[in-house]
């Protein structure tokens, strides 16, 4: 899968773009502040629908404009297609693919599959168990419309039966959205599990492939226990019961998918807690290389890898080994400059330059 052509319309600092990319290697090099990372930003939300950096759409409109138009047209196995999102000031966001509109943002789950890394990625391992739901959920959803309507169900369920507790609603009103909950969270749980299953042995290899195999790092699911959905239910009603005075006291679901983890361990050595700035970082990066495996392993074809400005984070040795994994797949990289050691590696990329919001062509360097 790869992005032949963007067209960026009044988007951030953006007011008129029509680019084409190369099917490999994309570099975008420029002072910071000049719009690399909004153009990152852009294709990223033809992917998922909504920025990584800002959950209010309208701050994506340039200053001065009522309406921000994004498109993107890709090629994959299944032939050519086109995302085009308008975002507008007094509307709700309008999504196109193919030039069909679509009602519900799910439809746009794996159209443009998308691997994002940058340094603020470092969040999945060093920051709270939300960051490492975020990166499971988007991940999923990516590969399964179907999870993404789950979750969606599931986060409805939950947001009512917190609006019961606040009101002291009765023990018969809650048992019946405690199943609800239960039964649809068990699904849930059981298709984050898989996934970090499967992901626990590609994360290894990548890992002990970034670190010369010095370093070994394990994946664990953590969350209410059971195999089956039949089980995963049942001790998630359990679970609610036990917590349900304390629920009613606070006014909100103290257990369920809602407050799960999944834990990271490099040998013996918890790295959420206890790994330097560089396990985190370099554990993190696996965990998004190892996505890119999977989706491969998955579909066929791998995603469009968006790497912002991470070179400047990595020392030599894990850029050179991160240049050698991103061979054979399209990858579009944001930086201020290419580091001399990097240059053979970049020989066959297309180069652009980017300066306040303007972007062109450039000969390699």
């Amino acid at each position: 899968m790869y992005l032949s052509h963007v067209t960026l319309n009044n988007y951030r600092n953006y007011s008129s773009l029509g680019l084409d990319l190369s099917p490999g290697l994309n570099v975008f090099t420029g002072k910071n502040a000049q719009g690399k990372t909004n153009f990152l930003e852009a294709v990223y939300f033809t992917s998922i629908g909504r920025s990584m950096r800002t959950p209010r759409d309208k701050e994506l409109i340039a200053w001065g404009s009522e309406k921000a138009r994004i498109r993107s047209d890709v090629v994959g196995r299944g032939g050519k297609s086109r995302v085009e999102i308008v975002l507008d000031k007094n509307e709700k966001k309008r999504v196109a693919i193919g030039g069909a509109q679509v009602s519900k943002m799910g439809e746009l789950m794996g159209v443009i599959m998308t691997v994002l890394f940058s340094p603020d990625e470092i969040a999945i391992i060093k920051q709270g168990p939300g960051e490492r739901r975020r990166f499971m959920d988007i991940a999923i959803c990516q590969l399964s419309r179907a999870y993404f309507y789950l979750l969606t169900r599931y986060n409805k369920i939950l947001s009512q039966r917190n609006s019961l507790l606040k009101s002291k609603a009765d023990a018969s009103t809650l048992d019946v959205w405690d199943i609800q909950l239960a039964q649809t969270g068990a699904k849930v749980i059981k298709t984050r599990r898989g996934f970090i299953a499967r992901l626990n042995e590609l994360a290894n290899k990548n890992h002990e492939f970034l670190t010369n195999g010095k370093e070994s790092l394990s994946l664990c699911y953590e969350g209410i226990d059971g195999n089956s959905e039949e089980e995963i239910t049942q001790n998630f009603l359990n679970s609610l019961k036990k917590v349900r005075d304390k629920d009613l006291l606070h006014g909100y679901t103290h257990v369920g998918a809602q407050t799960d983890d999944f834990g990271a361990m490099v040998g013996d050595v918890d790295v959420r807690k206890f790994g330097s700035q560089g396990q985190q970082r370099t554990v993190a990066l696996s965990l998004k290389l190892a996505q890119l495996d999977l989706f491969y392993e998955e579909t066929g074809e791998y995603p469009v890898l968006l790497l912002d400005d991470v070179f400047s984070e990595l020392d030599v040795s894990r850029q050179q080994k991160l240049v050698q994994k991103i061979d054979g797949f399209q990858t579009i990289i944001t930086c201020t400059h290419v580091e001399e050691v990097l240059q053979e590696y970049f020989k066959d990329a297309k180069f652009f330059s980017v300066t306040s919001g303007q972007i062109t062509e450039k000969g390699g360097k």
